[in-house]
């Protein structure tokens, strides 16, 4: 038998029956799915120093384990010294199971090493069931030696999903472990 992470194999045998279950989908087909995580780091230092991209290119490939490109600018904007063609950030987007290998490390690892954590904000759904939230550290991940970063850098993580509306897309990623804040009010 081939290799399948655990995360993979609990959405097929646990959390297919239990959101079936819980919204009265008629066929397995009908219940949403992560379709991609994608990772973007802005680099806003990088105007003044190049090295910063092959940084940044560097560690969000040591966290993905899959090889990140930079991001390039599409416009001139006087403000902020940014001619069009310049590298600005960099960017990941994870399919398959190297998606999941990085959704089980980011929930299992790095968000419990997160300062004061006290879950993730339920906001940053858009309406169509995709979810992003932004982490201010990538320190937070076991991947980076502490010893070598240069500057922090925070990221946006985006979860893509077929969900058709928020309240699909909440109840499947708390369904793979995602730690969302409790909302008392």
């Amino acid at each position: 038998m081939s290799y399948q992470p655990r995360l993979k194999e609990k959405y097929k045998s646990e959390i297919v029956p239990a959101l079936q279950q819980q919204f009265q989908y008629k066929t397995v087909m009908q219940v949403p799915r992560l379709v991609k995580i994608s990772l973007n780091q802005g680099i806003g230092a990088a105007l003044t120093d190049k090295k910063l991209i092959d940084f940044g290119v560097e560690e969000m490939t040591a966290i993905t384990g899959q090889k990140a490109v930079p991001t390039i600018s599409k416009r001139d904007v006087s403000n902020f010294k940014l001619r069009k063609g310049y590298p600005i950030g960099v960017r990941v987007t994870l399919r398959g199971d190297k998606m999941y290998e990085f959704l089980e490390r980011l929930i299992a690892v790095a968000l419990p090493r997160v300062r004061d954590f006290r879950g993730i904000n339920d906001k940053g759904f858009d309406g169509r069931g995709n979810y992003s939230f932004g982490v201010t550290e990538q320190i937070i991940f076991p991947e980076i030696d502490i010893d070598k970063i240069n500057r922090i850098n925070g990221m946006d993580i985006t979860f893509v999903t077929t969900a058709r509306n928020d309240n699909e897309a909440m109840a499947l990623l708390k369904e793979f472990g995602l730690p969302f804040k409790n909302q008392k009010k």
